[in-house]
């Protein structure tokens, strides 16, 4: 069963989370969170990035604010694709994390996602596309879930 991890810099940044786990769990795609800070807790950082293809992971989706540093740092240590949601948790307002996230060097990418909620909310449906390319029945999910988006607007 396709797989996502979702980590953030802090537990301050869980509601924010929750906008990508609700479209996760609506979707059926089994995920777990963890907390962990390039900053704070960089040895926790890396072990979470080398282990979690071995763990089943085939996705990252890492929010962080600020310098933003946690989705590079997860990409640094693993192939998997990894997912960035810039946090408004400073005085610029998210946009420091924007720029921190988007300005990867090359070979080392990292997508980027809108600021806070929307930007949650897309790297959850963002993964789900990424892992429904081999698997029919996410797909078919993932394609009745945009469906009846498109239908309540």
């Amino acid at each position: 069963m396709a797989s996502v991890a979702g980590v953030m810099g802090s537990k301050s940044d869980e509601p924010i989370m929750h906008e990508c786990t609700d479209v996760l769990a609506c979707l059926g795609v089994s995920f777990e969170c963890f907390v962990a800070s390039a900053h704070r807790t960089p040895d926790r950082v890396r072990e979470l990035a080398r282990y979690a293809a071995d763990r089943g992971f085939e996705v990252i989706i890492a929010a962080a604010g600020g310098a933003a540093a946690l989705p590079g740092v997860l990409k640094s240590y693993t192939h998997l694709p990894v997912i960035g949601v810039p946090l408004a948790s400073s005085e610029l307002k998210g946009i420091d994390a924007l720029y921190a996230i988007v300005q990867m060097p090359p070979g080392v990418p990292v997508a980027t996602m809108a600021i806070g909620a929307w930007g949650a909310r897309n790297a959850a449906i963002f993964a789900v596309e990424i892992l429904s390319l081999k698997d029919d029945a996410l797909r078919t999910r993932y394609l009745e879930y945009r469906e009846a988006a498109e239908g309540a607007q």
